[in-house]
């Protein structure tokens, strides 16, 4: 696998910044999960939600990054087929469950705003368990078809892989084989799983648009738009990204600019969601001074 640059300047402070970048999301994603576990104010359909999307987001990452301070420090990487199509087949499945997560979570959204009084009833906990055991099954479903049809083909005209992990894209471009069952599946998998969680989402959002505009005042506009504004960012964010890496023809796209956009979308927004969701959030700020206050109590006595 081949890096960014070979340029010996760039080298220390790239593996620096990414590595902060993964100790951040590794760090600030556990630190949410340890939140909504200890404390019970946070046990929530919201937060129960968060917390698996924390949970994806260090598997995400996890997937990736040690890969990439590798790549930085050494300039390639060796990896074997079996672990190349291992980290593929993981980082689809990953990439499949987040936004089948973001679609749950517009739909809890939904029914907060635009069903009140109905939330507790409907969000209950077999529901919710249901939404994310499906998002997590689903997730491994969708990654398997793509990378059997990837790993059945014959790489023959390049042994570098123009990545620093092992993507679709890169893959395609140095397979010997014909590539259109593979492309196929790909854009089949895109209207079946992603514009199916898009429109969803989409109209999830047209009701909840609805009934904000419908509230009288100011203040209760502003409440209930403060609660599903976070999630509204990451998801604009999650699928532009995702149609500027996958959803192009293999003979248009660009290697070098994919490998940029797949840092935003690998190593920078599950950084930025515990910032988005929860640490900007009055309930989880008040559950982390609590903790350090416990923790401070717990070394003095």
């Amino acid at each position: 696998m081949l890096g960014f640059s070979n340029n010996q300047e760039l080298k220390i402070p790239l593996f620096l910044l990414f590595l902060v970048i993964y100790v951040f999301t590794v760090f600030s994603n556990f630190l949410i999960i340890s939140l909504i576990s200890l404390y019970s104010h946070l046990q929530k359909p919201m937060y129960f939600f968060i917390c698996n999307m924390s949970s994806i987001d260090i598997c995400y990452s996890t997937v990736t990054t040690p890969n990439l301070l590798q790549l930085v420090l050494k300039g390639f990487q060796r990896i074997s087929f079996q672990d190349c199509m291992t980290q593929l087949f993981f980082f689809n499945s990953f990439g499949s469950m987040e936004y089948m997560l973001l679609t749950s979570m517009a739909y809890d959204r939904y029914v907060a705003i635009c069903h009140p009084l109905s939330y507790y009833r409907v969000m209950n906990g077999r529901t919710c368990l249901g939404l994310g055991l499906t998002a997590w099954g689903m997730g491994f479903m969708a990654a398997f078809p793509l990378s059997i049809l990837t790993s059945s083909l014959c790489f023959c005209s390049s042994i570098e892989i123009n990545h620093f992990f092992c993507d679709l894209t890169p893959l395609l471009s140095i397979a010997c084989d014909d590539t259109s069952a593979t492309e196929y599946a790909i854009y089949t998998e895109g209207v079946l799983f992603v514009l199916s969680c898009f429109l969803l989402t989409l109209i999830s959002y047209i009701y909840i648009i609805s009934a904000i505009l419908k509230i009288q005042s100011t203040e209760g506009r502003h409440k209930a738009f403060s609660t599903c504004g976070s999630h509204l960012t990451v998801v604009t964010l999650f699928y532009f990204l995702v149609v500027c890496v996958y959803m192009k023809p293999t003979s248009s796209y660009s290697l070098d600019v994919g490998k940029i956009l797949s840092v935003l979308y690998v190593n920078v927004i599950p950084m930025l969601n515990p910032f988005i969701y929860s640490l900007r959030n009055k309930d989880v700020k008040d559950a982390v001074i609590k903790l350090y206050k416990d923790r401070l109590h717990k070394n003095w006595f």
